[in-house]
């Protein structure tokens, strides 16, 4: 079974400088890491949606296999299996910086996958993805200080 580890934030406020970070495993092995920009300004869910992506892009090549996607966002996981809806008025909206086109754009990718769940977990079961959400905040820092 493959585990997925997906975190976002927006920093230093939200909406603000948008970041992810994930982690996949199979069975307890770490396979792949990464962690990226996603916007400015952006909101957290927003952000948090584009960490889902990355990850599933990331593992495209095992679409195949049994896939949880476990993360501390309950909106992303509840969005994401089903058990809640978003707002027409959200959707009617999508104003840039909401979260609205990249939940549409996680459902497309989630699409390519037969054997996907997804689980919430604890802020402290996530910490390896939340880290790389921040690594990549204080790269966002660093580029905007010239260095």
């Amino acid at each position: 079974m493959i585990e997925i580890f997906t975190d976002g934030l927006a920093e230093p406020s939200n909406p603000g400088i948008g970041t992810y970070g994930f982690v996949v495993c199979r069975d307890g092995n770490q396979l792949k890491r990464g962690h990226g920009f996603d916007g400015d300004p952006v909101s957290n869910n927003h952000a948090e949606y584009a960490g889902l992506i990355a990850a599933l892009r990331a593992v495209e090549g095992l679409a195949d296999e049994e896939i949880v996607v476990k993360s501390d966002s309950k909106m992303l996981v509840n969005q994401m299996a089903g058990a809640w809806k978003v707002s027409k008025k959200a959707l009617n909206n999508g104003a840039e910086g909401t979260y609205v086109d990249k939940y549409l754009e996680a459902k497309e990718a989630a699409r390519r996958f037969p054997r996907l769940t997804f689980e919430w977990i604890p802020r402290e079961l996530n910490a390896e993805a939340d880290e790389l959400s921040r690594v990549a905040y204080r790269e966002q820092l660093r580029k905007r200080r010239g260095r």
